[in-house]
């Protein structure tokens, strides 16, 4: 059997290793588990060590290696999150090119393909993950690499007209073509990378390949945290209100303020909600020293605090808003626990906070799934009450509705959204990508 050879921007720090959390890691698990596997990544740590520092835990290796400091934030801060990030996620306006980012960006991808050119094999099969990899196919390809390379973009991808606004993307396409297999997570996404590729002249190959969750670990999860101490303050602490709640990480593609303005909007126009419900939203800070997101904070802080002294009693905050992040399980016990998960990505590859909170629900009282279109997950999970978070109007109505919904109808949506997230699972997803890269190299999990 050939072995698995995956490579990320990062790998699982080492206290993760043995369980193989974390995002990308639970959803490689189910693949991983029963081949011979190396996992091939940036160290976390800068430095000129060229040399990768190898490691094992179970059956899995993993080869990290260190970013030299003058081209760690060209390449991460500059290029991948300053300029590729805002334009996948088709916020234009955010980002910003430089010449020397984009420099740094394909030197640190050639220095990826040259420490792990050595450590292949020929009948390895090599899957390649997000954006701050793209180029390095195309690198391993120029050192010799022959076998079989797959590449899976987690993001979204704009519509040509939007991409053709990068600077030189048309080298970037280009290495698009180096890949074996080329997947995107929804269909729509497959079209605009196709279509760019081929308005320059490139044969697009992008396939959707959309992405699940472990179900039954979650919804296993949510049953055992519904009577954790922690789940119980939150019930004490709510005295009886519904529950709405956000889950994510602070970030200008996943649609807060718009999401906080769509809660002041319900609160104006359906006062018999005053009281009786609560908003929470855990947004744990992510790239706090870029620009844009520190606005973003502060912004957040302001909403808040606006919607509080508007709507706030002595005995009732209509807003509880933290930045810091809560464990996974114990997540999973407050999506059990909401009348209503509120999800309202402004783009998003997918989103799986849409999927687990579907998964954490009981079936006898599920609660209400309020979407938002741009999200991935819409595809497949059409009896959430989708909604467009550009209009708060829309948003509050969404919000009214998924309060006042009756049980039947909640529980009617919820058994065909939770048919839809146990049909596409993370296992699913990998397996039906490594059935396309290597047919018979590699057994779907």
């Amino acid at each position: 059997m050939a072995r698995l050879v995956i490579v990320s921007n990062r790998v699982p720090p080492p206290r993760e290793r043995g369980q193989l959390a974390g995002g990308l890691a639970i959803a490689l698990r189910d693949a991983i588990r029963d081949h011979d596997t190396l996992w091939f990544g940036w160290s976390g740590a800068t430095g000129e060590r060229r040399e990768p520092h190898l490691s094992k835990a179970g059956r899995v290796s993993f080869a990290t290696i260190d970013i030299p400091e003058t081209e760690y934030r060209g390449y991460y801060q500059g290029f991948s999150n300053g300029m590729l990030w805002p334009l996948l996620h088709s916020r234009m306006g955010l980002a910003q090119f430089h010449r020397a980012d984009l420099a740094a960006y394909r030197a640190v991808n050639r220095l990826f393909a040259e420490a792990l050119a050595p450590l292949l094999r020929p009948d390895d099969i090599v899957w390649v993950h997000d954006y701050h990899l793209i180029p390095l196919g195309r690198d391993l390809r120029a050192l010799g690499v022959s076998c079989r390379i797959g590449f899976f973009l987690h993001v979204p991808f704009p519509t040509p007209q939007l991409f053709d606004h990068l600077p030189q993307g048309d080298d970037l396409l280009r290495d698009f073509t180096a890949y074996d297999v080329l997947g995107v997570q929804v269909q729509q996404d497959a079209d605009n990378l196709n279509q760019a590729m081929a308005g320059s002249g490139l044969r697009g190959r992008a396939r959707a390949f959309p992405i699940g969750i472990d179900p039954e670990t979650f919804a296993s999860a949510a049953r055992r945290a519904e009577s954790t101490p922690d789940a119980m303050r939150l019930r004490e602490s709510l005295a009886g209100r519904a529950l709405i709640l956000g889950v994510d990480r602070l970030d200008y593609s996943k649609g807060l303020p718009q999401r906080f303005r769509g809660y002041a909007q319900l609160l104006r126009r359906f006062p018999e909600h005053h009281k009786g419900v609560t908003m929470m939203q855990i947004a744990p800070v992510s790239r706090g020293d870029v620009a844009q997101y520190r606005t973003l904070r502060r912004e957040l802080d302001e909403l808040a605090g606006r919607i509080n002294g508007e709507h706030g009693e002595f005995d009732w905050v209509p807003v509880r808003y933290m930045t810091r992040a809560v464990a996974r399980n114990t997540l999973a016990g407050f999506y059990r626990y909401a009348r209503v998960g509120l999800v309202t990505p402004l783009a998003d590859g997918m989103n799986l906070v849409a999927k687990e909170f579907v998964a954490a629900q009981n079936p006898d009282d599920p609660g209400a799934l309020v979407l938002s279109r741009f999200a991935g997950a819409a595809d497949e999970l059409a009896d959430a009450i989708l909604v467009n978070p550009f209009d708060p109007d829309e948003t509050a109505e969404g919000l009214h509705r998924a309060l006042t919904m009756p049980p039947d109808e909640r529980r009617d949506r919820w058994q065909r959204m939770e048919e839809a997230v146990r049909r596409n699972t993370a296992a699913t997803w990998a397996g039906n990508f490594l059935r396309a890269l290597g047919p018979t190299a590699v057994r779907a999990a």
